[in-house]
């Protein structure tokens, strides 16, 4: 497979016209204030025995995230590094969380720190505990706490991704002046929010066949994969929710991130990708504001974009832009 074939007009230069609300900025500067405000203290414990891991050192970490509550996280470093290192935080796929460390050893074989932030109520070790707004979902995360942009979702583990960035500094070991934010489907546009929301300490975005962009596209055209939830409930209460449901969603909306992030930004997509269709990914890309944004494309991928080649070309970009570790 080879990645940047020809891409059709129709992607290269679609920027659909924004649905931002007036209060967007406003919105997300009181969340991000409240959280902060709770103080709650990064706690580490070295876990590398459990693991029988002898080339990576492994501390099991909470830091402080929506409110001021526990968010699980696995930091991850070459035995032995001397540091700082630049790190990769990295933020999971949908129905997905940390993981095992075992999971996650490219990074630090590279050289690099990782923190892996697990993604509340989708992985074990972060639970959610909700608004108790009492709004009826579908099964899934998409339109929990539809009913307000306050109540909803991903507005709570947001906030965690910011925090999770925030806690770099308090991190051993780690160059809070060389982050990246990196995830891929909806770690990608996790990481495209808070390149967006924490633009003085995020230092480069890698933003892999990314979800949560263009919702009132990809509730359209999308043909499996966690956009059907929001289809799946308008079924149900279509027409009159129509409305409140997408004017919810446009305070998570990627492509109104895009516009508000300016790190230097490795963007990737799958051209045949039926879970987070390319004109939803390339409305995020074409929005985005940094000048520094470089579009892979796999002609012939699904949402599983380039699998294992991507990340080599991951690497070779972190190199050229002074973010690989020191030799």
């Amino acid at each position: 497979m080879s990645a940047n074939a020809p891409v059709p007009a129709e992607l290269s230069r679609y920027t659909p016209e924004l649905s931002v609300p007036a209060d967007f900025d406003a919105f997300w500067q009181k969340t991000l204030a409240e959280a902060r405000a709770q103080n709650g203290a990064v706690r580490t414990e070295r876990v590398t025995g459990r693991h029988l891991l002898r080339t990576v050192e492994v501390d099991d970490v909470r830091l402080p995230g929506w409110r001021g509550e526990p968010v699980a996280a696995w930091l991850l470093r070459p035995c032995g590094a001397e540091g700082p290192l630049p790190v990769v935080v990295t933020y999971a796929g949908y129905s997905g969380g940390r993981g095992l460390p075992t999971d996650h050893l490219l990074w630090s074989a590279a050289g690099y720190a990782q923190l892996v932030v697990d993604s509340r109520g989708q992985g074990h070790d972060t639970p959610d505990r909700g608004e108790g707004d009492g709004t009826q979902w579908v099964e899934g995360f998409m339109t929990r706490g539809i009913d307000a942009p306050a109540h909803h979702y991903y507005r709570r583990l947001i906030t965690d991704c910011v925090r999770a960035v925030d806690a770099v500094a308090e991190l051993p070991g780690l160059d809070s002046g060389r982050v990246v934010v990196a995830g891929g489907s909806q770690g990608g546009g996790l990481a495209l929010a808070v390149a967006a929301l924490a633009p003085g300490q995020v230092t480069a975005a890698l933003v892999d066949v990314p979800f949560l962009c263009h919702f009132r596209q990809a509730a359209r055209t999308s043909e499996d994969g966690p956009y059907q939830e929001i289809v799946a409930y308008l079924r149900r209460h279509s027409p009159h929710r129509v409305g409140t449901v997408f004017d919810t969603l446009d305070y998570f909306d990627g492509v109104h991130f895009a516009r508000r992030a300016t790190a230097p930004a490795l963007f990737s997509v799958g051209l045949m990708d039926p879970t987070c269709p390319p004109l939803t990914v390339y409305a995020a890309f074409n929005h985005y504001a940094g000048a520094d944004r470089t579009m892979t494309a796999w002609p012939f991928a699904d949402h599983g974009g380039g699998f294992g080649h991507n990340t080599a070309l991951q690497l070779e970009w972190l190199h050229r832009h002074g973010l690989a570790p020191q030799q």
